[in-house]
């Protein structure tokens, strides 16, 4: 009987897997949780909206808590099932490195998030104010929906392909805000010596002046002030272009790279997560190809590898296809 529990356990997980996978949708009931988990979080969504209406929760209050309390078990049987498959989703991880890998990870904190601060009032009431504004964490529940989108995914893989350069310019900007700031407590602190009190109270003028949004709540006076101030805004805007360049370099790249590698018209395209049981596993992206398959984009984890014809597609990896209906 044991030997029987250990040969049927990770078939199991890796079925259970395969189902929670968003966008793995080759079987009747993985489409079918798929729809129900997106439908229990845009319902719950619109019913968190609809409770902030004093007419609606006047009308329909007992139905959009009814509702809330639904949604929200289901988002906790959804996680039991992402930590009972952790190690699908981790396969060159052991057990429990996997399992804590996936509990801290960005979407295994969402995930808690989405159903803990709902019950947590039932044990610690005076924390009640505090849980309820960590339940905005299940809007970004959303981001899973990038499964179904190819061109949300475009945004997340020009986003994490850029993530370098795009830091290297938040960092740039880090570093003129500060700068300016002190500058500006330089040339109006004596002038202004209660709006400019001390080097870090002109941080919020130059996020304003850099970011170009100018509140005019706080300003310089002095003439020396007033050039620099518009020396900054042109800085601003030259600091503000750097990341809308890299962003819009890496559209056009990956435009560029879907285009090349597009088949005939008649071919949809898929994200196929590689498991234990896939067909692909073991296989070089040129033996795809002559498959029938044109294999757009590698990804491993977080990284996304180049496409070379002769890489062997990996355990955990996930493949964007292009396959022929």
């Amino acid at each position: 009987m044991k030997k029987l529990n250990r040969k049927l356990l990770p078939a199991f997980r890796r079925r259970v897997f395969r189902m929670v996978s968003v966008g793995v949708v080759d079987d009747p009931i993985n489409a079918c949780y798929d729809i129900v988990s997106t439908l229990a979080l845009l319902v719950n969504l619109i019913a968190a909206f609809a409770v902030t209406f004093d007419g609606a929760r006047e009308a329909h209050g007992v139905l959009l808590g009814r509702i809330e309390a639904v949604t929200v078990a289901f988002f906790a049987l959804d996680y039991v099932l992402r930590l009972f498959t952790a190690n699908n989703l981790y396969p060159d991880l052991p057990e429990w490195p996997s399992l804590r890998r996936y509990v801290f990870s960005f979407d295994g904190l969402i995930d808690l998030l989405s159903f803990l601060p709902y019950y947590l009032p039932f044990f610690f009431p005076a924390g009640a104010a505090v849980f309820r504004l960590f339940r905005i964490a299940r809007i970004f529940r959303l981001f899973r929906i990038n499964a179904y989108y190819d061109s949300l995914n475009v945004i997340t893989e020009v986003i994490v392909s850029k993530k370098q350069q795009l830091l290297s310019s938040v960092f740039i900007i880090s570093v003129l805000m500060l700068a300016s700031s002190l500058c500006m407590y330089s040339l109006e602190h004596d002038a202004q010596p209660d709006v400019f009190k001390n080097a870090f109270s002109g941080i919020w003028w130059s996020v304003s002046t850099l970011l170009t949004v100018g509140y005019g709540d706080i300003y310089p006076i002095t003439p020396l002030g007033k050039f620099m101030s518009i020396l900054i805004t042109f800085l601003g805007v030259l600091m503000v272009a750097i990341p809308t360049g890299i962003i819009s370099a890496g559209f056009v790249e990956q435009y560029q790279q879907v285009v090349k590698n597009t088949p005939a018209p008649d071919t949809y395209l898929q994200n196929v997560t590689v498991d234990i049981d896939s067909n692909w596993l073991g296989k070089t992206v040129d033996q795809l190809d002559k498959d029938g398959f044109s294999v757009v984009m590698v990804k491993k984890g977080d990284a996304v590898l180049p496409k070379d014809k002769d890489y062997r597609i990996a355990l955990g990896g996930v493949l964007t296809v292009y396959v022929k209906e």
